[in-house]
C-alpha cells in the first residue's frame, strides 16, 4: 500500500481492485467502436463524467487539451452516466469535445467498480492496473500532470 501512495501523489486515492483490467472494445457515442487493441499496453486516463453535473463542466476543458495532446502511449476514455446518448452527443457538441466518450454501464462497471461523486478520474496503467483514482473536481494542472504514469 505504500507504493500506491507513492505513485498516486497530491490528492490520489488507491483503489483496490482484485486484478487487471482486460479491455474489450468500447462501442463510442458517436457510432465508432474504440477498439480493445488501442487500450491495451497503454496507459488510459479514464472519467466518468455527466453533462449535468457542474464539476465536470469545469473538468472537461482539461480533459480535452489532455486529449489534445496525447502521445501513443496515453490514451483517455470517457463514460457519461447521462441516461440518454443524444443528451451526450449534444453536450459534447456544443461545447466541442473530442475526447471518446461511452455511455456507462454493465462493462465500465465491471472495470471500475460503484462511483462515489463525480467527475471521477481512473489512470489504468499499460498492465491494466488502476495506479490513481480521484472523486471530485481536479485542478487543470493535475490533469496534465496525469501524463506522469505515461512514462511508467
Amino acid at each position: 500500500m505504500a507504493l500506491s501512495a507513492a505513485l498516486l501523489g497530491r490528492g490520489g486515492v488507491a483503489f483496490a481492485r482484485p486484478g487487471p483490467i482486460h479491455w474489450s472494445d468500447v462501442p463510442l457515442i458517436d457510432g465508432t467502436v474504440l477498439p480493445a487493441s488501442a487500450l491495451e499496453r497503454r496507459t488510459v486516463v479514464v472519467e466518468f463524467w455527466a453533462s449535468w453535473c457542474p464539476f465536470c463542466a469545469k473538468q472537461n476543458p482539461s480533459i480535452e487539451k489532455l486529449y489534445q495532446a496525447r502521445s501513443d502511449g496515453l490514451r483517455v476514455l470517457t463514460f457519461s452516466i447521462d441516461r440518454s446518448e443524444q443528451a451526450v452527443r449534444d453536450y459534447m457538441k456544443r461545447h466541442g469535445y473530442t475526447f471518446p466518450a461511452a455511455m456507462a454501464g454493465g462493462q465500465s462497471d465491471r472495470w471500475f467498480g460503484p462511483r462515489h461523486g463525480l467527475p471521477v478520474v481512473h489512470v489504468v496503467d499499460a498492465g491494466g492496473r488502476i495506479v490513481f483514482s480521484e472523486s471530485g473536481e481536479m485542478f487543470e494542472e493535475d490533469i496534465a500532470g496525469l501524463t506522469r504514469f505515461a512514462a511508467q
